[in-house]
């Protein structure tokens, strides 16, 4: 079993019990001793695993660290760990940490409550620990690029060099990141500036900044939502492409197709939608594309003629959290029934499509019977 197998576990593990664990050993046991046994490391073994781990400082004795994961008989990563319920905001919590961190040989810390791990490193100086993360990993909430930087302190990759510098670009990568995501809510004079140089040779005057703010804001929304189309058209065959674009374009944006039915608290994912559109694309040979059409809700995703429930193809189910899919294609003699497959990628959607067809041509069966004959 694999990391992300691992992990997809452990998920499932932290849906189940987080409300009902009460306490930081209780957490301990639950989710972050196998979190760390994921890794790799022997949470059985107290020489590769120390469980309170003394991290004394001059003049603070009997300080421990609740973890500190050893390679040749030295700390690399120390990990406080505190209750699911506990918000790692708390400035206690990471001063804390940032003690023991003093205080051992470890270039790693790593704050948790067993559903979020923030990783910590001594950038600015050494054996002082940054009062900011490099990493932030979401055993609920994650990503491929996430899984691979969390690879890298597993026991079988674990390089100390390499991760140093890993970890001072992760940290230059996130707060550029974060510059960034304000700078497209709410431009600052410098940046929008910068493209006016680029665009405008006019005199840049107060007015012109105020005028070029609401342009930028703009063209980087509208620079955003074509890449997000040009990323789910790529997963259309060139057969249908033309009518995919078309589908899209009939809406203001995709971000107007994504927020539709965020009042009622649903989200309608780019995930689902690359997944519609794969299935629109499947069923253009048996019915006019048209008539296919979803219906978004908590529980699934669902995909039907003519925006009619009774008339549902299938339903995809795909938890952000977990990683895990599934396709289930409705029963045609009873709407209750569905035969529900696992994929691990959209690509598998093509593998069912076959069935996808026939419920589609069960549906349509009446239209068929009605057509003329050709002659």
């Amino acid at each position: 079993m694999d990391l992300v197998d691992r992990l997809k576990g452990i998920a499932q593990q932290v849906d189940k019990l987080q409300s009902q664990i009460q306490n930081e050993q209780a957490t301990k046991t639950a989710f972050i001793m196998p979190f760390i046994q994921a890794w790799g490391y022997d949470v059985f073994n107290p020489i590769e695993v120390h469980p309170e781990y003394t991290a004394d400082l001059p003049g603070l004795k009997g300080e421990k660290v609740d973890y500190a994961i050893c390679l040749n008989d030295k700390p690399i990563i120390l990990i406080e760990c505190k209750w699911c319920g506990d918000n790692l905001e708390n400035p206690k919590h990471n001063s804390q940490l940032h003690r023991y961190f003093h205080s051992t040989e470890a270039k790693f810390g790593v704050l948790t409550n067993g559903i979020i791990y923030r990783f910590y490193t001594d950038t600015d100086k050494d054996n002082i620990m940054d009062d900011k993360p490099f990493f932030e990993f979401n055993v609920l909430n994650f990503d491929e690029s996430s899984l691979n930087e969390l690879k890298r302190f597993s026991k079988s990759n674990f390089n100390l060099d390499d991760l140093e510098n890993v970890a001072r670009n992760l940290l230059y990568t996130k707060e550029i990141k974060r510059v960034i995501s304000e700078q497209l809510s709410n431009p600052c004079t410098d940046f929008v500036k910068f493209f006016v140089t680029h665009v405008y040779s006019g005199r840049m005057t107060s007015g012109v900044i105020e005028k070029f703010t609401e342009i930028t804001q703009r063209s980087l929304k509208e620079y955003i939502n074509e890449r997000i189309k040009e990323r789910l058209e790529s997963a259309i065959n060139n057969d249908s492409s033309s009518s995919f674009m078309q589908d899209l374009s009939s809406r203001d944006n995709l971000e107007e197709i994504i927020s539709d039915s965020e009042d009622n608290g649903i989200v309608t994912t780019a995930e689902e939608l690359e997944g519609f559109y794969m299935i629109k694309s499947i069923l253009r040979e048996v019915v006019d594309t048209s008539r296919i059409q979803y219906k978004d809700t908590k529980a699934y995703f669902g995909i039907n003629l003519d925006g009619k429930v009774k008339q549902t193809v299938c339903r995809l189910r795909f938890n952000e959290r977990t990683g895990h899919k599934t396709i289930s294609i409705l029963d045609n003699t009873d709407f209750k029934k569905e035969a529900t497959t696992t994929i691990e990628n959209l690509d598998q959607i093509y593998g069912v499509a076959e069935f996808i067809k026939a419920r589609v041509k069960y549906l349509t069966k009446d239209s068929y019977a009605n057509q003329p004959e050709k002659v």
